[in-house]
C-alpha cells in the first residue's frame, strides 16, 4: 500500500464539498486527508439539527443563535455548541480552541483551531454562519 493511500485510509476520503464533478474523470470529485477533514467540519457547522433526514441529530446548534442578542454570552454559547458538535461528529480531531463572535448583521464568525489526532498536526478553520 502506498504512503498516500495509507494516509487517506487513516485521515479519510469522501465527496468534496461543495459537491462537484471531476472534469478529468467525469466522476464525482473527491477530497482526502486534511482537506477532507476541513470540508467535513465546514459541512457539520453549516448543518442545522434536523436538516439531515436520516441523521436528524447531525449538525450544530449555532443556528439557533443567529438572531440572538449581540453579546459576549451569545458568542460563548456559540463556541460551546461548536465544541459539542465537533466532539460528537468528528472523531478524527480534537478541538483546541473555538472562538466565536457575533456580527451586527446577525451572522456568527467562527475560528476553530483543531488538532488532527492521527498526525498531531494543528489546523485552523474560519467560517461565517448565517447571512
Amino acid at each position: 500500500m502506498s504512503k498516500s493511500s495509507n494516509r487517506s485510509r487513516i485521515l479519510g476520503r469522501g465527496f468534496s464539498f461543495p459537491f462537484s464533478f471531476d472534469p478529468a474523470t467525469g466522476g464525482v470529485a473527491l477530497s482526502s486527508d486534511e482537506e477532507n477533514i476541513r470540508e467535513n467540519i465546514s459541512v457539520l457547522l453549516s448543518t442545522r439539527l434536523g436538516e439531515r433526514q436520516m441523521l436528524p441529530d447531525y449538525g450544530c446548534r449555532i443556528h439557533e443563535l443567529l438572531f440572538a442578542p449581540q453579546t459576549h454570552a451569545t458568542a460563548t454559547l456559540a463556541a460551546a455548541y461548536v465544541e459539542e458538535a465537533l466532539a460528537r461528529w468528528e472523531p478524527r480531531i480534537k478541538a483546541v480552541r473555538v472562538d466565536a463572535s457575533t456580527q451586527v448583521n446577525g451572522t456568527l464568525s467562527l475560528r476553530v483551531e483543531y488538532k488532527i489526532v492521527a498526525t498531531d498536526r494543528t489546523e485552523v478553520l474560519s467560517q461565517v454562519i448565517g447571512g
